[in-house]
């Protein structure tokens, strides 16, 4: 039994022309927000007020900054300077003729013959394990 796996699953779907639903949204929000200025304020204060309103609609709407939509890069933005931040640091010592700080050096590993392994033991263990591994590839 076949099945159609869907392809393209990352490109939203056009409703309004040309338009994605969102789009739509940005762009009908920031025309109606514009028709509402001019008509409450005079037309030089409408004209100043507007023109921001109207890129900042179109910039929602159609501006991508590396492949991601402008609406994803204000929101982070607007976390990144709202959110607490965690500062840290390791003081460094300026004194002159400071003595450098000595690290304790690390542990060493176990012994093999604290383990009860020698060379030729784990020699002897590794020619065991050869033979055998080629014995029973010339059985099968």
């Amino acid at each position: 039994m076949e099945y159609q796996v869907p392809q393209f699953i990352e490109v939203e779907d056009k409703i309004f022309g040309p338009l994605t639903w969102k789009q739509f949204i940005f762009v009908g929000g920031g025309v109606g927000l514009a028709v509402i200025i001019f008509l409450y304020l005079p037309f030089l204060i409408a004209v100043i007020l507007a023109v921001p309103v109207l890129g900042l609609a179109g910039a929602l709407a159609f501006y991508k900054v590396n492949n991601r939509s402008f609406v994803d890069v204000l929101g982070a933005g607007f976390n990144f300077y709202t959110k607490d931040r965690l500062y840290l640091w390791r003081k460094e010592d300026k004194r002159q003729g400071a003595a450098p700080v000595v690290q304790a050096p690390p542990a060493a590993p176990v012994a093999r013959e604290k383990l009860g392994l020698s060379s030729g033991k784990l020699h002897d263990l590794a020619l065991s394990l050869d033979i055998q591994d080629r014995d029973q590839n010339a059985s099968e």
